[in-house]
């Protein structure tokens, strides 16, 4: 049962450090700090597992799975403190509240405070630490030993600052946030800070106190195994307490993408017959998809403009009748008006690959109340729906009436 938790634990940070991972590209100091704590803490849990330990193991120095976590975990730490510190309060505020002046002075302390303690970690580690054989759990195979105590008391001063910073600030937060679910997800991210104290706390005692008051091996095991189920639970209700509020931005970030998805074709089509209108050649759907240039609603945006200004040169190749005809074609349409789009521009292709443009532009296409790029983008999924569907042979028939349309009213 506590390996399922191990693994279940390290697979769900991994995800939220993956989901987050974007944030790394943008010029935001608390974004990229949140990022490189869960990044952190992922790597530590993945060393807690079985299989990570066993792989390590593999490295002839005794033990060195524990000192690789104790360092990963130290770096989430660091980061963690540096998110609270630029995520409270503004630094351009003339009087800083009296917490947030702390928690700043906290973490541009840690730095130098966490480079003197990886450093003495590791001279502790290979010194005082005994490792004359491997342990298949470091904290209950050198229960009782004073040198494993100082050790481990060196690596839990980092977490006891930090849940107790974060506890105080996510906990202040969440009291102070507008929306629920900011208010849920950092009352939730709070009491796992306050749970990481008690954690802290406990172990340090269970250390100390084997030392002191020699405890048998079941009973350090017991008190052990239970903090470390306390610590996977911690960790599982941070991941809970760090997705809420950002459950709607997940949400807006799959609309925009199913848009992207759905308005390709149409994109595709436009950007290619004419090079130039877009900042970078077309891709194919999973290319641009799959893409991470640039973010989604940018991308949108941009989109939306390569499709307007595409159809602003079709002006140039589109018969005059091009549209009458195309909305008479779609008269019977159950989306009649996108649908004339989406043969308007199909038709206006063909006359674009097969002819000159002409020295004067037709009619533009009928405005639309657009007030974002999100409706425009609602309007051209309509557009593209029928633009999917439609054939070569249908769009050379509506091109060919529009210009027998043009032609018939001089024969007369």
């Amino acid at each position: 049962m506590l390996d399922f938790f191990k693994y279940l634990t390290a697979a769900v940070m991994t995800i939220i450090a993956v989901w987050r991972f974007p944030a790394v590209r943008y010029a935001d100091a608390h974004r990229r700090a949140l990022w490189g704590g869960y990044a952190g803490f992922a790597i530590a849990l993945w060393l807690y597992t079985p299989a990570a330990m066993q792989a390590v193991e593999r490295i002839p120095v005794v033990d060195l799975s524990a000192l690789l976590r104790h360092f990963a975990s130290t770096a989430a730490i660091l980061a963690a403190l540096t998110y609270v510190a630029t995520s409270y309060g503004r630094s351009s505020e003339t009087v800083v509240p009296r917490h947030v002046a702390v928690s700043r002075w906290i973490a541009r302390a840690s730095y130098k405070t966490g480079a003197i303690g990886v450093a003495l970690l590791t001279v502790l580690f290979f010194t005082v630490v005994d490792r004359a054989k491997p342990s298949h759990s470091f904290l209950i195979d050198h229960a009782g030993q004073w040198g494993a105590a100082v050790y481990m008391t060196v690596f839990y001063f980092f977490p006891l600052i930090t849940t107790a910073v974060c506890g105080y600030q996510w906990t202040r937060a969440a009291r102070q946030a507008e929306s629920t679910a900011m208010r849920v997800g950092l009352g939730l991210m709070g009491f796992s800070m306050w749970m990481g104290l008690a954690h802290t706390v406990a172990r340090v005692a269970i250390l100390w106190g084997a030392v002191i008051f020699p405890l048998s091996t079941s009973t350090v095991e017991f008190l052990v195994d239970a903090t470390a189920i306390w610590m996977n639970v911690l960790f599982l209700i941070v991941a809970v307490g760090a997705s809420i509020p950002t459950t709607r931005a997940a949400a807006v970030r799959w609309k925009t993408w199913r848009t992207l998805y759905r308005i390709y074709p149409l994109w595709f089509s436009l950007v290619e017959a004419f090079p130039g209108t877009s900042l970078y050649p077309p891709g194919s759907r999973l290319a641009e998809l799959i893409h991470m240039r640039v973010p989604g609603d940018v991308r949108l945006d941009r989109w939306t403009q390569d499709i307007a200004d595409a159809c602003e040169k079709l002006r140039y190749y589109a018969p005059k009748e091009l549209l009458f005809a195309a909305e008479d074609r779609t008269a019977s349409h159950t989306d009649p008006e996108p649908a004339a789009e989406a043969y308007w521009i199909k038709a206006a292709l063909q006359a674009a690959t097969t002819g000159r443009a002409s020295r004067y532009a037709t009619s533009p296409l009928k405005p639309k109340p657009f007030v974002d790029t999100d409706s425009e983008a609602a309007w051209l999924t309509r557009v593209s729906v029928t633009y999917s569907h439609l054939t070569t042979d249908q769009a050379r028939m509506l091109l060919e009436q529009s210009v027998r349309t043009e032609v018939e009213p001089t024969g007369n």
